[in-house]
């Protein structure tokens, strides 16, 4: 399974990239705004320097929600850095910019997927990732990782290479929830990965052993 963090925060994009075990990063218009990153030439430069800190795909999400814009805004993406997978929302103009992008090689991270139906759509459109969001499905009182097994058995079924990168992640035991289904990817806060360590029961057999 890979290792994403969900943020635009520098300092604990380099926390995880320092721990050894990050494969890559996801953002989103809000976690930029959260981190204090505003203006077009900020925030592109904000993404290559994400870039320049993880070895591995980043992915920079379009603000646009037509087609026109979406592609403009990926190509303007795309060809900040080799790293960049451009997200695309889940919706019908989201489709066809996906089928766009992979068409010319571009990797593309379809999000704010909801239902197998969407993760199948995406993947017939050449997406790089699709990403379930488990948390705001629970959040609903729906289940979050029957929809990771339901994904999982239908790439399974016919052969699809889109990966199934979990978001919305919101605990540790989503992280293992979501490696027993096969989702390829997850991506979370910083805590969500250190949080792996911190087991009460291992704590305390360190604490015996004189090890914390």
């Amino acid at each position: 399974m890979k290792f994403f963090v969900d943020t635009a925060n520098l300092d604990q994009i380099k926390e995880a990239q320092d721990l050894g075990v990050l494969d890559g990063v996801t953002t989103n218009p809000s976690l930029m705004a959260k981190e204090g990153i505003s203006g077009h030439d900020n925030i592109l430069k904000h993404y290559v320097d994400i870039c320049n800190i993880v070895d591995g795909d980043v992915s920079a999400e379009v603000i646009a929600t037509d087609y026109e814009g979406m592609v403009k805004e990926g190509e303007i993406l795309a060809e900040l850095h080799e790293q960049i997978v451009v997200k695309l929302p889940m919706i019908k103009d989201g489709v066809k910019a996906c089928k766009y992008f992979s068409d010319r090689g571009v990797k593309i991270n379809m999000t704010l997927v909801f239902s197998a139906g969407q993760a199948l759509l995406a993947a017939k459109a050449g997406a790089t990732y699709v990403s379930p969001f488990i948390g705001r499905l629970d959040d609903i009182s729906t289940d979050g990782l029957n929809l990771i097994g339901e994904i999982r058995l239908i790439y399974d079924n016919y052969g699809y290479e889109t990966q199934i990168l979990a978001a919305s992640i919101r605990h540790t035991m989503h992280v293992i929830d979501c490696a027993k289904l096969g989702a390829d990817v997850m991506t979370g806060p910083l805590s969500s990965i250190l949080g792996l360590l911190t087991i009460f029961v291992s704590n305390r057999l360190y604490y015996i052993f004189g090890l914390i």
